[in-house]
């Protein structure tokens, strides 16, 4: 398994992707949960009882950093060979896209524009923050092993590195 991340982080291309992803999506996800702030000062807070969810963001943030990287060594890997590429790719944008469903601020743009509809999918997303989320990490962690095997066994990784 670390054979395979070190491989892949090893090129300061896909290490420089990984810590872009990890920052711009830990600071759009605080921002749109309302932990960082941004006027009139740049204020971070985390309210008694939302520490659940900042860790939540932050592991979204950190397994998106890892996986994406690495589904993209994969993809220019295996675009040389003739080999048959699995939905990895598919899951991790999936992950990435479930977890980015905190819409506090934006939701009374959502409800303004789509009326009932828009109120419904807002509540909705509201009410069901977490468990999104916390399905979201475990599609991003199931990913991430799919795609350790098949760097593993596609790429030919030697297990002495």
């Amino acid at each position: 398994m670390t054979s395979a991340i070190n491989s892949v982080f090893s090129n300061l291309k896909y290490l420089v992707l990984s810590l872009s992803i990890f920052s711009s999506m830990l600071i759009g996800l605080l921002i749109l949960s309302e932990y960082v702030f941004l006027e009139p000062y740049v204020v971070s807070h985390i309210p008694s009882g939302t520490e659940f969810g900042f860790v939540l963001i932050v592991t979204l943030s950190a397994l998106s950093a890892l996986v994406l990287p690495m589904n993209i060594f994969r993809i220019n890997t295996l675009k040389k060979s003739k080999q048959k590429m699995g939905g990895g790719v598919f899951g991790s944008f999936i992950g990435a896209v479930a977890g980015a469903c905190s819409c506090g601020p934006i939701g009374f743009a959502v409800i303004s524009t789509f009326g009932s509809v828009g109120a419904s999918a807002t509540a909705f997303l509201t009410n069901y923050e977490i468990p999104i989320r916390l399905i979201a990490i475990m599609i991003l962690a199931i990913t991430y092993f799919t795609t350790v095997k098949s760097l593993k066994i596609e790429c030919k990784f030697d297990p002495k590195l």
